[in-house]
């Protein structure tokens, strides 16, 4: 597959992005590399990538736990720490094997660790390869409250190698599968339908279809890449479901993000339609092809409560008002949309229904 380039570094898909990383050691003539994993990714993911990884340099591995409930500042504080105490330096290397906790938070403590220094992302995860490591975010929770903490930074580049994907289990891949119906809904009408029917999916395909996710989202961020406009587009789904989220987040049955970002989608497409700017029908659609891959959620009057709070401390608030990003049509988005409390409650009953 042809190489992506982003804002200030290129995409490279399976053997061509060891090539590339090969050509980076070799240029920058980095002091020491650092192989950010959790505990998944360093049993089953770090055995295939360090045969790849042909380098004199010296390579330290750090592991963390798995899960977003360690995505803080306090696990920062641990890596920085161990950094410093092996000592890495300004021509040190980070890079972030795993899924979008670890690109996250990886990319995060890179970019702040010494006033910053090179990270490179290889996402283990669906929901990585095509939407975490790309664009830039990096950052941390506060609290339960997502991604509160932190910058825009690139990588020196971003390796998708889909062999990593035989790792996961159904529900991570259904997952990631969240955020690839979203782009076909905002910006691609024929790329969601290639969805409406899974079993017509020929996976040995798939990698085609992770390529067309990748290059819409880039295609967005390329645009806006500190979300003032334009990039805001891939918010869909995600007001509520963050806030879906974080309220679940410390509960005895957290949802993983692409769970609760599939919820967001049904019920910000129910606002659409009630806003007139989706049809009944295109409605119903989207209703029923993901809550066909999706499990369907209860949630109680105290958990609306709760996630309606939480909305407050939505990223896209300007002037204290919560901000939507909805869809006008499939295949289109208008973005910093109002939308009444009513309405939000309106949208949860019509998902219990």
């Amino acid at each position: 597959m042809q190489s992506i380039e982003a804002n200030g570094y290129s995409i490279y898909f399976n053997e061509s992005g060891y090539e590339a990383i090969h050509h980076i050691l070799f240029e920058n003539k980095y002091s020491s590399i650092f192989i950010l994993v959790d505990e998944h990714t360093n049993d089953f993911c770090l055995p295939k990538f360090l045969p790849n990884l042909a380098t004199e340099i010296t390579i330290e591995i750090i592991e963390i736990e798995a899960g977003e409930s360690i995505k803080n500042i306090a696990t920062c504080l641990e890596i920085w720490s161990i950094l410093s105490e092996l000592g890495a330096d300004r021509k040190s290397l980070i890079i972030n094997l795993g899924g979008g906790v670890i690109t996250d938070i990886g990319g995060f403590i890179a970019s702040t660790y010494k006033r910053g220094i090179d990270f490179i992302n290889i996402p283990t995860t669906l929901l990585g390869m095509v939407d975490a490591s790309i664009g830039g975010k990096n950052g941390v929770d506060l609290g339960n409250l997502k991604n509160q903490i932190g910058v825009i930074n690139v990588p020196r580049l971003l390796l998708i190698d889909t062999s990593f994907l035989e790792t996961l289990s159904q529900k991570e891949m259904r997952s990631g599968l969240a955020e690839m119906l979203k782009h076909g809904l905002i910006y691609d009408k024929k790329y969601w339908e290639q969805f409406l029917n899974l079993s017509d999916i020929d996976f040995a395909d798939f990698d085609d279809l992770i390529y067309h996710s990748i290059v819409i989202k880039n295609e967005i961020v390329k645009q806006d890449p500190t979300e003032n406009g334009i990039r805001k587009a891939l918010n869909f789904g995600h007001t509520l479901g963050h806030a879906i989220e974080s309220h679940f987040l410390e509960s005895a049955t957290p949802l993983l993000h692409g769970e609760a970002i599939a919820i967001g989608m049904i019920l910000e497409s129910f606002i659409s339609k009630e806003k007139g700017l989706l049809s009944n029908e295109e409605f119903h659609q989207i209703k029923y092809t993901i809550t066909d891959i999706f499990e369907k959620h209860i949630f109680t009057k105290n958990d609306i409560e709760s996630i309606q709070n939480l909305l407050i401390h939505d990223k896209k608030n300007e002037y204290g008002k919560v901000q939507f990003a909805l869809i006008k049509g499939i295949g289109n988005i208008i973005i910093n949309q109002s939308v009444e409390n009513e309405l939000i409650i309106s949208s949860f009953e019509d998902y219990k229904s």
